[in-house]
């Protein structure tokens, strides 16, 4: 669903977030694309999560549940894995979802024939691009790097593919031999696209317009961002890219991936919504359920608490906010949070009972049992005995808790 931009595109029925954002300095940086695309790697890149298996039939479930997101594409597996990822692949295909299918592979004529055989019209093609990388990890120098590279894409174009070149570790790359590579292979093999990629999460923000920029200048080609969390700042990274004109978003979900995982999709298409006043067309009321779904089917730990899917994320425990809380709630609820938690299917805002419990709670609680106290004293003095409580428990107090207090004080 499209979200009509309005002259405050900071703030609407759903987001207060800062009229900053769109200042007309800071947006005269920007570049976005017209055509924003996410590409979900959740079933190849994200399995590669230390411990983290998905058989064919949650395979299926997942791409099923990406399209009904409105995720544009899906990065299925790499058929040369296993046969499992393959037929998976392949039923993914049969399907129809939506979105476009892609296979991932090695540049190698064999890894595209796997491809070829599992159906899909589009394939993201990967061979390193840095110089250390090459020499102490695969053995190469950069001519077979690009040797191999210019005959596997001109295999996978033959065969009627779509071609994304994918530049492993390209970040750390010296910028002349990246775009020695990239350059090479987009005269003498084979591109459709050009897709980016920090391996290792070693870009900083600041110098995504920089990269993004010389890359442009040199290819005319769609250019795909693909970022790894290792310092927390892959979605930050991602968002970067795309204001500098990138097109496409490598991202997964709940950020899963390998070792701190991908740039997750929430957190880029979240924010591109209501920070920036671009939306991808997603079904962004799908987003939380989809979280939900993933954790279960997968065993994937969150943080309760992080931003946007973590399922504590409305829970009121401090005092000061609960006031808060009662004296906006039905009349003004995004003084609580800089979006509405329905806009992503989250349970709403609550207050719970713990430690950081105030009067306010005590009154919401109170009046929530038909209970009344006499006095603030009264109240104060069930306050003590829910910190007392939550000490005992390390952990916020039940309703039935709350009402067993209440009653001891108030002689109920």
């Amino acid at each position: 669903m499209k979200h009509n931009q309005s002259e405050t595109p900071w703030k609407s029925e759903q987001w207060y977030t800062s009229p900053w954002n769109f200042a007309e300095e800071v947006r005269s940086e920007m570049s976005f694309s017209k055509n924003i695309q996410f590409h979900d790697v959740t079933l190849r890149d994200g399995e590669q999560q230390a411990g983290l298996i998905f058989n064919k039939d949650q395979k299926i479930a997942l791409a099923e549940k990406l399209a009904e997101l409105g995720i544009h594409r899906i990065e299925a597996g790499m058929p040369a894995v296993s046969k499992q990822d393959e037929a998976a692949i392949k039923e993914i295909v049969k399907r129809n979802l939506g979105p476009e299918i892609f296979t991932f592979a090695r540049c190698m004529k064999e890894d595209v024939k796997y491809s070829v055989d599992c159906g899909v019209k589009r394939i993201v093609m990967e061979v390193p691009t840095s110089g250390h990388l090459l020499k102490y990890a695969y053995k190469w120098d950069f001519q077979k790097a690009i040797d191999q590279s210019v005959e596997a894409t001109i295999f996978a174009r033959d065969n009627g593919l779509y071609v994304s070149f994918f530049t492993i570790d390209g970040t750390r790359a010296d910028i002349s031999d990246y775009m020695h590579v990239v350059k090479s292979v987009a005269k003498d093999g084979h591109m459709d696209e050009l897709t980016i990629v920090d391996t290792f999460g070693g870009l900083n923000p600041h110098a995504v317009p920089f990269l993004i920029k010389k890359v442009k200048e040199e290819i005319k080609k769609p250019l795909g961002i693909h970022v790894h969390d290792d310092y927390g700042m892959g979605s930050a990274i991602t968002v970067m890219a795309l204001a500098s004109g990138a097109d496409i978003a490598h991202t997964s979900i709940s950020a899963c991936g390998e070792r701190a995982g991908n740039s997750s999709y929430e957190d880029v298409a979240l924010a591109l919504l209501t920070l920036y006043g671009v939306d991808t067309g997603l079904k962004y009321e799908k987003i939380y359920p989809l979280a939900e779904y993933f954790r279960e089917m997968s065993g994937l730990r969150i943080r309760q608490n992080r931003g946007i899917v973590g399922e504590d994320i409305a829970k009121i425990e401090s005092g000061i906010v609960a006031a808060w809380y009662k004296n906006v709630e039905g009349i003004a609820p995004l003084e609580l949070s800089p979006y509405l938690y329905t806009l992503t299917g989250h349970p709403d805002a609550k207050v719970v009972i713990g430690k950081m419990s105030g009067l306010p709670t005590v009154d919401i609680f109170l009046d929530k049992l038909g209970l009344k106290a006499g006095d603030d004293q009264q109240k104060m003095e069930i306050v003590l005995k829910i910190k007392e409580k939550a000490f005992q428990k390390m952990g916020l107090l039940t309703l039935g808790e709350f009402e067993e207090i209440a009653r001891k004080v108030l002689g109920a």
